[in-house]
């Protein structure tokens, strides 16, 4: 069968706030922007270009009452400097119950979407995936 996933979809009350927030988090590019919805596709000619899935921010009339069902996990090169780029452009952390000992930092986006700055990979794993 072929069949690929070409976005990721994102409920949002403000599309386009959201999505101009994701887009300055990734450095990636709008490439449509509504009122209804937004969407980001990485940066032309990178190498998650028409690989990696775009982001569709859609307008919902309901505000997120629970935890997300799917959620971003980014993996940056340094964990703590990235937090803190992440909380000065309005995330939060959360607690989702991940205890104390766990390696990633749960986040939350102005909209209160979660998702997880994870650890840097170690040279080693850098090595094993060719990176």
């Amino acid at each position: 069968m072929a069949i690929r996933i070409q976005c990721a979809c994102v409920d949002a009350s403000d599309p386009i706030m959201l999505g101009r927030w994701w887009a300055e988090v990734l450095g990636w590019r709008i490439t449509l922007e509504r009122d209804d919805e937004t969407v980001l596709e990485p940066p032309e000619g990178s190498p998650e270009d028409g690989v990696v899935p775009d982001l569709l921010f859609l307008k919902v009339p309901e505000g997120k009452t629970v935890k997300n069902r799917l959620h971003l996990d980014l993996r940056p090169t340094d964990q703590a400097a990235e937090v803190e780029r992440l909380e000065a452009m309005g995330a939060r952390r959360i607690s989702v119950g991940q205890g104390d000992d766990v390696t990633w930092v749960g986040m939350a986006d102005p909209e209160g979407n979660e998702f997880d700055v994870l650890r840097a990979f170690t040279a080693e794993e850098l090595a094993t995936l060719g990176g």
